[in-house]
């Protein structure tokens, strides 16, 4: 018997990228840098959440804003997998661009050479049937998307939002906060991540994450348990760009396989791992047989 796919809704965060990745980052002062490595790719976090999550076996829809430009023609370009339906609002500002800096520990200066429009007039309520008829829901942090939210909570329909580094006070956040019921997050700017979490399962949230790089990941859940997994460091690091996302994407895909938190986590680290291993924001290798081969070699369970 065919297996129906799960569908997802994912709102926000497309960009075309460049990226230079250097050993080090260098010092601020005025210098001359005569070799790097420089790429130019896809990004953002709704790229990266759509691509892993399509290719893990997700009927995929991806809504963003895109400008009438050649960046606009690479990013489709880039996006054209069988189950990824991607459906997009033309800005005037034009395709959104960022020039990552990366080191090699993985750490990342992020500087948005050309940001999309935060408030762009787009018919939201034609989008309340993508929405409605998915089993999932991914607000990302991009302003526009903000402006989904009464829609999901009109429909009863649980959210999903990754706050990236949310450093634990920032106002801009705050609406995504409130609305969601599945948090994730990167402890890299948040002083005390762990009374973070505690205060959003108190607050009525049912599942709190946080990534820690290299130094694996947390979950705390309604019934108030702990989950800890340590990261896998057998990849190899070549980009970070996408690590979270890709991680979001496992733990995604295993929490919809009715897995374990545990679990859960076990297969986000591997996607992960799977994603810094690559030059892209997603590994060609990310399958969902290859997860699970590489669950079976790394946890024989």
């Amino acid at each position: 018997m065919k297996v129906k796919r799960k569908k997802i809704f994912i709102c926000g965060g497309v960009s075309y990228n460049s990226i230079i990745s250097l050993p080090d980052f260098f010092e601020p002062k005025p210098q001359t840098i005569h070799s790097c490595v420089y790429n130019e790719t896809i990004g953002n976090t709704g790229a990266g959440k759509a691509l892993s999550l399509s290719k893990l076996g997700f009927d995929t829809t991806l809504h963003s804003l895109l400008g009438m430009d050649d960046y606009a023609k690479k990013v489709k370009n880039y996006l054209t997998l069988p189950n990824l339906d991607f459906i997009y609002f033309i800005d005037p500002n034009g395709t959104e661009r960022h020039l990552n800096i990366l080191n090699s520990k993985g750490e990342r200066i992020s500087i948005f050479t050309n940001p999309s429009s935060e408030n762009p007039l787009i018919n939201y309520e034609k989008y309340r049937k993508n929405i409605n008829a998915s089993d999932y829901v991914v607000i990302n942090i991009s302003n526009y998307c903000r402006n989904f939210l009464p829609m999901c909570k009109k429909l009863n329909k649980e959210v999903w939002t990754d706050l990236h580094d949310y450093d634990g006070s920032n106002a801009y956040h705050q609406d995504f906060i409130d609305a969601a019921d599945y948090i994730f997050l990167s402890s890299e700017n948040i002083k005390d991540y762990k009374l973070f979490m505690l205060k959003m399962i108190e607050a009525g949230k049912k599942l709190v994450v946080c990534t820690h790089g290299n130094n694996g990941a947390t979950a705390y859940t309604q019934k108030k348990e702990w989950f800890y997994e340590p990261a896998i460091l057998d990849f190899e690091l070549i980009n970070s760009n996408g690590a979270g996302d890709n991680f979001f994407s496992g733990f995604l895909y295993a929490y919809s396989n009715g897995k374990t938190i545990q679990q859960c986590l076990k297969f986000g680290t591997i996607a992960g791992g799977l994603c810094v291993n690559c030059n892209e924001l997603v590994s060609e290798k990310l399958s969902k047989n290859i997860l699970n081969l590489f669950y079976q070699e790394y946890f024989n369970e």
